[in-house]
Formats: structure tokens, C-alpha cells, sequence
């Protein structure tokens, strides 16, 4: 009898090889210069259309400095969590005026989005508990409600009928909670909150919101989508992040005093991870003041999106559903996203392709993220190379 036995990872690297035949595998491009509308990229300057960074803060100077200020006056890390080292003075602050600029009661922070996520959905809801989910929603809440052990009952997308259907067809629960993206970070598409909101009030059911593609885009001054519909006070958790729109780090819930005050007792990524570093929190303050004292990156970044969407097109690409700036170029399968990509990155633009699991199979594409820090003339230099690109390949 052969007592030879396979590697233990065998096994992943088939998974690997299955990866790259499906034209599935994940290539992470290595960026050497500042996060702006320009990147350089092994040795050459490509106009970027990858990042989240929605208002160009990530380089702004004033954050930049706001965050060197930051390290002289109090160092840089927080030394432990906040419940056993001691809170910050730094973060209190930026709570704070988060908590103004959201027009909410107030507002924790933590260390992402993600675990903002992770924190709230498992300390409002557990076991024998009911969370009717969107079935768009980011992979943050999915593993959040997975994490609280409650039953999650998914509902078509953005369809507030199914939404309702549901709900009647759940009759034994303990608490309910009703969670969905605001924009749906894949395909641009904003959540009917307003009525979404309605159906929560008229079952009794808490409401939560991921602001996460909303923070600094929706709403006066980017206040987001609670903002846009103006339903302060009648949506009971909003949750957000500091990577994107305000171009630094870190994740954010809003709402009221009760709610904030539980997560402090009970949100396990506050309880058990250290906060924000300290540049970081004074860069995320920095942008709050940014973002207060004007609309006009917003402003820009809503005219930069509108003329790289209308430019699209009317050369007849498919952009699908988006109410915002993120724009999908839909392309279908996974291959040609990666070659469209590939081909875009030889003639100087950086977008590059999404395909399964972060979109469902057969509808890759090129997710195209606009920003205030594009010129007019940018978004024209990208519609051009777009446009040949989709030439070359058929697509157009």
C-alpha cells in the first residue's frame, strides 16, 4: 500500500488553474504613485478609472496635511481598543462632526466599512431573528447577517412589492430588520429607500442603510441617501465608509443616540480591533470639512460622470441601469472583460474588468469610476481610447 499522499494544497492549486482558464483569476496591478485621475503603473501613466475615490481627495493637500499635523501633535497608532486604552480626543471630534454632517443624532467610527458592517447587523439582530436582505447586497452584509445566526430572507433587487411579499410570508421571528445597499456598488443603481422606508414604518420592522457608494456622491454636499430622500430621523441605521469619497480610510454608523451607544457595548470589531490610526482619523476629519464648506467637487464629479455616460452611449456602448457616477461598460463574459481591459491599459486608460463571484456569471464588464479629479479633457481622452478599444474587439 503507496503511503505517498498529495500536497495539502492541491486542492487550491487546481482551484487556481480552473480560475485562470475561466478567465476568473485575479491580476492586481501594482500602482507607484499618488491615488489620483493619474497613475503610473510599471514605468507608464494611464489615466485611472479603477478607484473609488470619488471627489480626488485621496491626494488632496489639505488632507495630506491635516494627517502630518495629526502625527506631530499625537503619534500615529491608538495604542489599544478604545475600551481598554482610552479614546482619543482626535476620534471624538470626527465622531462628532460626522454626526452633523450626516444631520444625525450621532455616530461611532471603526476601522472600515466592512467591519462597520460586521459590527452593527450581528448587534441588532441574533438567533431566532428575521433579516430581509436585497439580493444585491455587498459581500460585507451578506457576511454580516451570516455572522448574527438570524434567518435571512432575500428580496429581488431594489423591488419593494417582493420586499412586502416577504415580509408576509415571515410569520415567526423575534426582531426584524430590513438591510440594503444605497447604491449598488456593481451596477450604479440607487435603492428606492424612500419606499423601502415606508414598508419598514408600516410593519414595525428597523431599517438599515450601507451608504458606502453614497458617502460624499447622493444628497446636499454628499451628505448621502438619507440626505438625497430626506429621511433623516425615519431610517434607523446608516451605515458608511471613509475609503471612498473622503479618500482615506476607515467606516462609519450614524443614527440614533440608542442605537450608536449599543454598538459601543456590543459591536464586536469596536470592542476587540484597535481604531483608526491617527492620520487617518485627522485626514477623515479634514474631509468632512471639505466637503462642508463646499459642493463644488460634487458638483464636478456629477458633470464628469454625465458626459463620460452620455459620450458612452451615443457610440452605442451598453452602460446598463446607473443613477450615478460608477458606470458599467457590460460587456457579458468574463474573457472578453479581461481582454477589453488588457487593451485599454496598452492605450493609457486603467479600468479594469469585474467578473464572477462579484458579478453574477455572463455579466462581466468594465466598471468605470468617475471622479472630480478628472478634467473635461480627460473624459474625453478615455471616451476616445474607449471607443477604439470597442472597435477593435466588436463590441461596438
Amino acid at each position: 500500500m503507496s503511503t505517498k499522499t498529495e500536497p495539502k494544497t492541491a486542492w487550491i492549486e487546481e482551484e487556481l488553474a480552473s480560475l485562470k482558464e475561466a478567465g476568473l483569476f485575479n491580476v492586481i496591478r501594482t500602482i507607484a504613485s499618488p491615488m489620483d485621475a493619474w497613475v503610473t503603473i510599471e514605468g507608464k501613466r494611464l489615466l485611472n478609472f479603477c478607484a473609488n475615490n470619488y471627489l480626488g481627495l485621496a491626494n488632496d493637500p489639505r488632507i495630506k496635511e491635516a494627517a502630518k499635523r495629526a502625527i506631530d501633535t499625537y503619534g500615529v497608532g491608538p495604542g489599544a481598543v478604545r475600551t481598554i486604552a482610552g479614546t482619543m480626543s482626535l476620534h471624538i471630534e470626527l465622531e462628532k462632526r460626522l454626526a452633523e454632517f450626516k444631520r444625525a443624532e450621532a455616530c461611532i467610527s471603526l476601522q472600515s466599512g466592512f467591519t462597520a458592517n460586521l459590527a452593527t447587523v450581528p448587534a441588532v439582530v441574533g438567533k431566532g431573528d428575521v433579516i430581509f436582505s436585497d439580493e444585491l447586497n455587498h459581500a460585507s452584509i451578506i457576511d454580516a447577517c451570516r455572522l448574527s445566526r438570524a434567518q435571512v430572507v432575500r428580496y429581488r433587487h431594489n423591488d419593494v412589492d417582493d420586499l412586502q411579499r416577504v415580509i408576509a410570508e415571515t410569520t415567526e421571528y423575534g426582531r426584524r430588520l430590513i438591510v440594503t445597499d444605497g447604491v449598488f456598488s456593481m451596477d450604479g443603481d440607487v435603492a428606492p429607500l424612500d419606499k423601502i422606508c415606508d414598508v419598514a414604518e408600516a410593519h414595525g420592522i428597523m431599517l438599515m442603510v450601507d451608504d458606502a457608494h453614497g458617502e460624499g456622491v447622493l444628497g446636499e454636499g454628499g451628505r448621502g441617501i438619507v440626505d438625497h430622500f430626506g429621511l433623516h430621523g425615519r431610517v434607523d441605521i446608516e451605515v458608511g465608509t471613509l475609503s471612498k469619497a473622503f479618500g482615506v480610510v476607515g467606516g462609519l454608523v450614524a443614527g440614533k443616540q440608542a442605537i450608536i451607544d449599543w454598538l459601543r457595548q456590543r459591536g464586536r470589531p469596536f470592542l476587540f480591533s484597535s481604531a483608526m490610526t491617527v492620520p487617518d482619523a485627522a485626514a477623515c476629519l479634514e474631509a468632512v470639512n471639505i466637503l462642508q464648506s463646499s459642493t463644488e467637487l460634487v458638483d464636478r464629479l456629477w458633470a464628469n460622470a454625465a458626459l463620460f455616460r452620455k459620450g458612452m452611449e451615443e457610440m452605442g456602448f451598453d452602460t446598463g441601469h446607473s443613477e450615478t457616477p460608477i458606470v458599467p461598460v457590460m460587456l457579458g463574459e468574463a474573457p472578453l472583460a479581461q481582454q477589453f481591459s488588457r487593451r485599454l491599459f496598452a492605450e493609457g486608460v486603467f479600468a479594469m474588468a469585474i467578473g464572477y463571484p462579484t458579478v453574477p456569471q455572463g455579466k462581466a464588464r468594465i466598471r468605470v469610476m468617475n471622479s472630480a479629479a478628472h478634467s473635461e479633457s480627460d473624459i474625453q481622452q478615455a471616451l476616445a481610447i474607449f471607443g477604439k478599444v470597442g472597435k477593435e474587439l466588436g463590441v461596438i
